[in-house]
């Protein structure tokens, strides 16, 4: 895996990791960081839940990273957690979610201003400064036609995988609107298409664009400008960027839309980010912290 670096310089180091528990993936990342700014992604990874019980992904996962790093947990300085990470049994502190997306996405896009997380369940613009502190933000309501989630029950319909979801998208040359007010009628007007013989690349970069346009809105209210980074699971998904920065572009917004190789670990990163600089303020206030890795 690459290595990601902002700033450079020498000094003391902290080894931390965050651990991101969503409701479809979990994430780790290990961060190497140095008291003069030095900031590095050692590693990272994600995995899909898949039905399987998440105390026992999150456990292998991590132990796996560990092990191609050659570390053990004793060696790290914090393991933060953040999602649903208070099932960690051996985590350090926890962080909250937007805090640790805003962390995230800063690291991975330092002109960053905004971010918004795609995710399984919703989607949230957070606003954020140069210092990555949460300024303001918007959620999607409780509806789920912009969520992974949903895609996901699409592509099963479909009979299409998750990684076939976006380049087929990029091959639409007749998108097929679809409603982007309720799943139930978005998922209703698939089978209306299907049933009309409507090519799959039209009917997803249909989806696409349907989903893409509540991002957008939800971005405009949150009053984004400049820079922003879409995190989540989703930023991974070339068709639904296509259309946002497509969106984006006709709509006119005071914001472009930037995605990063590791987007969907934005919020393990950030977690990650936030365990060193906790561990770093520990060691000036002489506050001693469980050794990290200990079950609670």
């Amino acid at each position: 895996m690459s290595t990601t670096t902002i700033s450079t310089g020498t000094g003391t180091t902290k080894l931390a990791a965050g651990i991101d528990v969503g409701s479809a993936s979990i994430k780790v990342a290990l961060v190497r960081t140095a008291e003069s700014g030095e900031e590095v992604l050692l590693a990272g990874r994600s995995e899909r839940i898949r039905r399987r019980d998440a105390q026992q992904v999150v456990e292998g996962l991590f132990s796996s990273l560990l092990a191609e790093q050659g570390l053990q947990r004793e060696e790290l300085d914090y393991i933060a957690t953040t999602g649903e990470g208070e099932l960690v049994e051996f985590r350090s502190g926890h962080f909250y979610g937007m805090t640790t997306h805003a962390r995230g996405a800063r690291f991975l896009e330092p002109a960053a201003l905004a971010c918004i997380d795609v995710g399984a369940l919703h989607a949230r613009a957070i606003l954020i400064d140069e210092r990555a502190k949460v300024l303001g933000y918007r959620m999607t309501s409780q509806c789920a036609s912009g969520s992974g989630q949903f895609l996901e029950n699409i592509s099963r319909y479909l009979g299409v995988t998750m990684a076939e979801i976006g380049p087929l998208s990029l091959q639409a040359d007749q998108p097929e609107q679809c409603s982007s007010i309720c799943a139930v009628l978005a998922e209703t007007d698939v089978i209306n298409m299907v049933s009309r013989g409507i090519a799959t690349a039209n009917i997803l970069k249909g989806i696409h664009l349907s989903m893409a346009g509540r991002y957008v809105k939800l971005l405009n209210s949150a009053r984004a400008k400049g820079t922003v980074l879409v995190t989540g699971g989703l930023a991974a998904d070339v068709g639904l960027m296509a259309a946002l920065r497509e969106l984006v572009g006709e709509s006119g917004a005071p914001f472009v839309v930037r995605q990063h190789e590791h987007s969907a670990l934005a919020g393990a990163i950030g977690a990650a980010l936030w365990g060193a600089f906790r561990a770093r303020k520990m060691d000036r206030l002489g506050v001693t912290l469980e050794p990290a890795g200990r079950a609670r």
